[in-house]
């Protein structure tokens, strides 16, 4: 059957894989040892001699496929998540594997499983094959999605089978396999030329069976055929009524193909066909929603739910056994067993093999025990700060925890209180010992975590499923130093820009740089309209909230003051006053008499620059103006950054028309000492903004933008002014020096 992975329970009849000898994984001619039947072993359910030291898995796990080494068995974490192990023949621990998030897995009778990108096996596209001979090996990566494909079937540890959908809707069969760096690809032939939802089965004998559509748009039909894997080609075909492609699981055997299939008024039956006559039969099961497991032995069906016994009728005569007193799921394996896993008289709960007898009929043998609940693991000590100041420790927190077995995972959860924004991740066994840790970088999915309280959750399991899962949950405060460029409470740089059509986006920049560069991690659309205003301006934190706050001059010479949220978003603007239409540039954001309040200052139309102390209020963020002098005219850009060299209080850059760049020194009264000259060739930039502490190193930092490219001014604390700045690149705005009319 074709299910997916999600939700209700899955049947294990789907999934298996046998490698093949033309696929470079060798041909099974025989049982495994771990699987062969005990000697004595008789049919049906007659009693079955034990094995010695078998397997153990625990009681909860279903098994999902087999192969010649161990077998694949899920179990369901409290959280609802499917976990996937491989257990080894031989005993000891078994392998827990990982798979994508929202992915899936699968198998075909053998060793071999498909870690597949979605959790409905038939629409993975990238796979990884594991080949579980061998644990510690490398997964194979195979992209279909690059071949336009999909997957059908596990064919050995570097090969699949699967359905490659053309440009113009149609679909072709094809074998592709991964050989080092190189992919190459098969078509099988022999096939309907429309063709197309392929489905695959378990791999027997180098074959192996898969289900199609065919026939016209109007009058869709299903079918059935038999691959010789060697050659490419189809050596026997069949009909059924449709594709299977989203219900069925395919069986064959020496002597029978079969499939399962479902009928409004007969409910879920098995069609079954003679190899040699052609002869077909429906063998009724029940209804749909029972969760029937199916597997064809030799010429013995195999079937049962979770309700009722494991049974086997013979296709050929009808004669019916009872083969254990119960069963949860099956598999199929590559030799043309089943494993079924279920209970015996006399042999307790485990993994009982089937196969055909000397006879044909069915005997069982049991191969792995059912684990009785063990002492799990628990969590001795845990070392999780109450407070992480990030700034103080690079933007990284360690967090450890002891536990009392080194066998074990460590599954970590960081939720932010105020947004539920997490981060999940499994934190890796250490080398050795049992202290398990985790340095986090402050991040969450790429973008730096905001500031605020964070609860920490942790499960610890041991890698055998056994025992009982141990949970912590602890409670830790993120703070970084504020930013008067923060929009986002997560203090990194936040930049704003307003393309043509009036949107204001916002950058959130990382907090600090990425293998040397400044790199923006995050664009948030703010919102539209903003076309209205003359002039954009970052203005600080004005009224007391830590996050950064926005001014706004419309067409009619009305200021408005926007509160910032610290969320990326602002409050309804608030009106301050009328008349700033008299002023040709604005600038804020940086403390300039040294009380720890933003201010702002203001350029008019005829070269004077006002003063505006910030007063701390959301309703009236400024104090009347006061005249700080003359004779700003000359300049065409005028900056506040911040105390970039440690002085009295925030500094001033001013840009002349010839594109010389002048430092003014804050003198700690609102007003400035005498400039000093940057450098010349400033005229090439369009916009300079303070963008505050950029890479987190104590001092305000600016932001130049313009057609020619946008790059990151780092402040080097320097009193000479010439020294003030070092030029560094950035990939903020790459490409799109002329998209925006305002940067603040």
């Amino acid at each position: 059957m074709q299910f997916r992975s999600t939700g209700s329970r899955l049947s294990t009849a789907i999934l298996a894989v046998l490698a093949v000898t033309a696929l470079g994984a060798g041909t099974l001619a025989s049982a495994p040892a771990a699987l062969a039947a005990a000697p004595g072993a008789a049919s049906g359910p007659a009693s079955v001699t034990g094995f010695a030291a078998l397997p153990a898995f625990p009681k909860d796990v279903e098994v999902t496929g087999v192969g010649a080494h161990g077998f694949f068995g899920y179990s369901f974490t409290p959280d609802g998540e499917r976990e996937l192990r491989w257990w080894p023949y031989g005993g000891g621990a078994p392998t827990l594997i990982d798979y994508p998030e929202d992915g899936g897995w699968a198998t075909s009778g053998g060793d071999v499983v498909a870690l597949g990108d979605d959790n409905w096996v038939v629409q993975m596209r990238s796979l990884t094959l594991r080949n579980m001979a061998d644990p510690s090996a490398p997964g194979v990566d195979i992209d279909l999605g690059a071949l336009g494909g999909n997957y059908v079937a596990v064919l050995g540890p570097t090969s699949v089978l699967a359905q490659l959908t053309k440009d113009d809707g149609t679909a072709e069969l094809h074998i592709v396999t991964k050989d080092g760096a190189t992919t190459t690809s098969r078509k099988v032939a022999g096939l309907p030329a429309d063709a197309t939802d392929f489905t695959g089965s378990v791999v027997r004998g180098g074959a192996v069976l898969v289900g199609y559509e065919t026939g016209p748009a109007d009058a869709r039909s299903g079918g059935r055929a038999l691959i010789d894997l060697s050659d490419a080609t189809v050596s026997e075909t069949y009909a059924s009524a449709d594709s299977g492609y989203d219900f069925t699981h395919l069986m064959f055997s020496g002597t029978r193909v079969a499939w399962l299939d479902w009928k409004s008024g007969t409910g879920l039956f098995v069609t079954s066909v003679d190899r040699a006559t052609g002869q077909e039969k429906q063998t009724v099961l029940g209804a749909r929603g029972d969760e029937w497991y199916t597997e064809l032995v030799g010429d013995w069906l195999v079937y049962g739910t979770p309700s009722g016994p494991v049974r086997a009728v013979s296709l050929t005569s009808g004669e019916t056994r009872v083969l254990a007193e119960s069963g949860t799921g099956s598999a199929g394996a590559g030799d043309g067993s089943a494993a079924v896993r279920g209970t015996r008289a006399g042999d307790g709960d485990g993994l009982f093999r089937i196969e055909a007898g000397q006879d044909g009929a069915p005997t069982v043998a049991k191969v792995a025990d059912a684990g009785e609940p063990a002492a799990g693991v628990e969590i001795q000590q845990a070392r999780v700060p109450g407070v992480a100041q990030l700034d103080r420790t690079g933007g990284k927190v360690t967090l450890g925890w002891t536990l009392s077995r080194p066998d074990a995972r460590l599954d970590l959860t960081l939720t932010h209180d105020a947004t539920g924004r997490q981060l999940r991740t499994r934190v890796d066994a250490p080398a050795a010992g049992t202290d398990f840790t985790y340095t986090w970088d402050g991040t969450i999915a790429g973008v730096d975590a905001p500031n605020g309280a964070y609860t920490v959750d942790v499960r610890a399991a041991s890698l055998d499923g056994l025992g009982e899962i141990a949970g912590q949950s602890f409670a830790m405060t993120v703070e970084r130093t504020a930013n008067p460029h923060d929009y986002t409470d997560n203090g990194s740089t936040d930049v704003l820009a307003r393309d043509a059509s009036g949107v204001l986006w916002r950058d959130d920049l990382r907090d600090r740089p990425v293998d040397g560069q400044v790199e923006p991690a995050q664009r948030g659309r703010v919102g539209s309209g903003w076309g209205t205003y003359k002039q954009i301006e970052a203005a600080g934190d004005l009224a007391g909230s830590r996050a950064g706050d926005l001014v706004a001059v419309d067409g009619a010479g009305v200021l408005w003051f926007y509160l910032g949220k610290g969320d990326g978003n602002f409050a309804a603007r608030v009106r301050v006053g009328g008349g700033w239409n008299t002023y040709t540039r604005l600038t804020g954001g940086s403390d300039l008499d040294g009380d720890g309040r933003a201010d702002l200052l203001a350029a008019d139309s005829a070269g004077v620059l006002w003063f505006y102390k910030g007063k701390g209020s959301a309703t009236a963020p400024f104090a009347a103006r006061v005249r700080v002098g003359g004779g700003w005219d000359t300049y065409n850009q005028i900056t506040a950054v911040g105390d970039i060299a440690g002085t009295a209080a925030g500094d001033l850059v001013a840009r002349d028309k010839a594109g010389v760049l002048w430092l003014y020194h804050g003198n700690g009264k609102g007003n400035f000492l005498p400039r000093e000259r940057v450098g010349g060739g400033w005229n090439v930039y369009t916009h300079l903004v303070g963008a505050g502490d950029v890479d987190s190193d104590g001092r305000p930092d600016l932001i130049a933008y313009g057609t020619g490219g946008t790059y990151f001014y780092h402040s080097t604390g320097s009193t000479t002014a010439t020294a003030t700045f070092v030029r560094r690149t950035t990939s903020l705005y790459a490409g799109e020096g002329a998209k925006f009319d305002n940067i603040a």
